[in-house]
């Protein structure tokens, strides 16, 4: 699949808004949320390394001569509803938003970058690396969990809605954008081996980030 196909468009695109929303709601949470300024500063820092993200995806959907704006509006409301659906009531929500409901989206991102070419793959790679941002989380939401263990059931349970509503978005923008779909399951959509792979991966990333996390993935 060229780097110019619709499917190959909409995947940046898709990830180019998704890198920008990313910024704007870390630095409102960052601002509102935060407990102290080392914190503050810390997801600061996080929000100033996706925007970084966006601005490499901005310039490669540019290079391939497509207008970014463009790419990235037929994605804007489901990605606008997903965060509308998921606005953290406080620091704690705000990390597990970040760390695994953030986490099961590029996760898909990456599967669909699967099919791509390997330029394609490297970049959305490079752009979903989040380790800086998993230490942050991990770091904060374990020693909340140590201090508080009641925290675990509501933060688990917060977990759970971001993955499932995530998987509801994505299930919007598969139906929407046929191209895009095809590079997760195919241009037939007919290999249910590999459909279910796909699913079991998923599945796997997840489990590991909320171990990571110290909870449980629940059913």
């Amino acid at each position: 699949m060229s780097d110019s196909s619709p499917g190959i468009v909409d995947l940046l695109g898709v990830l180019a808004y998704a890198e920008l929303t990313a910024f704007l709601r870390l630095a409102e949470d960052a601002a509102l949320l935060a407990p102290t300024l080392n914190d503050r500063a810390a997801l600061g820092d996080v929000a100033a390394t996706e925007y970084g993200h966006f601005r490499v995806l901005r310039d490669r959907l540019a290079s391939l001569g497509v207008d970014p704006e463009e790419a990235m509006a037929p994605f804007v409301e489901a990605i606008d509803a997903w965060h509308a659906q998921t606005r953290p009531k406080d620091w704690y929500e705000a990390l597990i938003k970040a760390y695994v409901g953030v986490g099961i989206a590029g996760d898909f991102y990456r599967e669909a970058a699967r099919q791509a070419a390997p330029s394609i793959s490297a970049l959305v790679e490079e752009v979903l690396a989040g380790e800086s941002r998993g230490e942050f989380a991990v770091e904060r939401v374990r020693a909340a969990l140590e201090a508080d263990p009641r925290l675990r059931g509501r933060l688990a349970l917060w977990a759970r809605r971001m993955v499932g509503e995530a998987l509801s978005q994505g299930q919007r923008l598969a139906a929407a954008r046929p191209q895009l779909a095809a590079l997760l399951v195919g241009e037939e959509g007919e290999n249910l081996a590999e459909i279910g792979r796909m699913f079991a991966r998923l599945t796997e990333e997840h489990g590991k980030r909320m171990a990571a996390l110290g909870l449980t993935p629940g059913p």
